[in-house]
């Protein structure tokens, strides 16, 4: 007999009481030439996945599956018949996610997940959670995205993560998965918990090696009182989440700070020279991720010249022209918001100044609106071409902003 199950995470977010935003299904008792003699569409590549005709939902065949070699490829899927829901959701990862509700509403459960989220436990179904790496990097955007709700993991799952990387067998995770799961760890409410679960299970400096080397790195106490470089990153990228930034915003949060991982022991806890070396480090983080070109060219910006930003007030007309022309402020305003933002929360980042007020953001927003409206006709009616009519631009720009730097101190007093 055919039957339809709803599965996984509509069913995990409706019991939490949660949106639910899309529906999965899991059909038992049938055959691919069923399914495609009943009108649905095949989208699968690597099992068979369906269409329903008219709501477009995902149907999949409920199957077993056999781990044959390493990495998330290597698995061989059983679909027949046979197999029953209690089979298919065995080979999932979470217990939360292995239930199932029949068309009439009751729902299978024979992983104990009900309980385990009523206790807030994530908690890996079976000991073939190690068959696939990506699902370590999945159960820790689990915990970025409930620990809002005091989710935590199970310390067998602690454990047998810990074992996996031991293994080996993260090594197989190709740079693309590790991304994909990274950013949407970030959008979700509490991205902090992502990398400190990884560390939690002795996983993050196999996967994000640069990130772990900040943790016991320590920093100036009369501005970083939380000491810890680790610490502070987790905290603005935290803050980055409950300001509601973008994305991109918060990886730059994320990344702006690798360069103290490697300061000279000679001159700690102090970090001078740390934006430079972070450059290199972004860089090669970027490289190796793949990372997308918005999000690397952010990061680097914000990397390099965050410390500009926070000592706004001490630098020349001269100086804040020179920068706006490096993070090329003149053809991309909007990205120069974004690193505003992401300097808003690494100074928020710190104890004791989750609150902090930071006019710099205002003032050097105040200043590039000023240029970006500024009319250039004059300039562009000296009949000028080339480098002369860069100059005289250039000329042009640094006079205004040092009328309206002077302007904004006169404002202040």
């Amino acid at each position: 007999m055919i039957r339809f199950y709803r599965v996984g995470g509509c069913v995990r977010d409706r019991l939490l009481k949660l949106p639910v935003k899309d529906i999965d299904w899991v059909v038992t008792g049938t055959s691919v030439d069923k399914m495609l003699a009943d009108g649905y569409k095949t989208v699968g590549r690597n099992f068979p996945v369906f269409l329903h005709p008219d709501t477009k939902q995902e149907y999949a065949l409920a199957r077993s599956e056999r781990k044959t070699a390493s990495g998330y490829h290597g698995f061989e899927f059983d679909t027949n018949p046979e197999i029953t829901i209690e089979e298919d959701l065995g080979r999932r990862d979470l217990t939360i996610n292995a239930m199932a509700e029949d068309e009439n509403g009751r729902i299978i459960d024979p992983y104990g997940g009900r309980k385990d989220l009523d206790s807030g436990i994530l908690r890996h179904v079976s000991d073939a959670f190690c068959e696939d790496p990506v699902r370590v990097l999945r159960i820790a955007r689990f915990a970025s995205r409930y620990h809002h709700l005091g989710f935590r993991l199970a310390e067998e799952t602690v454990e047998l993560i810990h074992h996996i990387g031991k293994s080996g067998e993260l090594n197989a995770l190709v740079a693309e998965r590790v991304w994909m799961e990274t950013t949407r760890a970030l959008d979700e409410k509490s991205p902090s918990a992502f990398f400190q679960t990884l560390r939690n299970c002795s996983v993050l400096h196999i996967l994000f090696t640069e990130i772990d080397q900040l943790f016991g790195v320590p920093q100036v106490t009369e501005f970083h009182p939380e000491v810890d470089v680790g610490i502070h990153v987790m905290m603005a990228l935290q803050k980055s989440a409950d300001l509601n930034f973008d994305n991109e915003t918060r990886f730059a949060v994320l990344m702006h700070d690798l360069g103290k991982a490697n300061t000279p022991q000679d001159i700690l806890p102090s970090h001078h020279g740390h934006e430079a070396r972070g450059v290199k480090l972004v860089k090669h983080f970027c490289h190796r991720l793949k990372v997308p070109k918005a999000h690397a060219e952010l990061a680097l910006m914000t990397t390099e010249y965050h410390t500009h930003i926070h000592r706004a007030f001490e630098l020349k007309a001269s100086s804040v022209l020179n920068l706006f022309y490096s993070i090329d402020l003149f053809r991309k305003p909007e990205r120069f918001q974004k690193m505003l933002d992401a300097c808003l929360a690494d100074t928020r980042g710190r104890i004791n100044f989750e609150d902090n007020q930071y006019p710099q953001a205002d003032y050097l927003a105040t200043l590039a609106a000023k240029l970006l409206r500024a009319d250039r006709d004059p300039v562009k009616r000296l009949d000028l071409q080339g480098k002369a009519l860069g100059d005289a631009i250039r000329s042009f720009r640094l006079k205004l902003l040092k009328q309206e730097k002077t302007n904004y101190q006169i404002a202040e007093k």
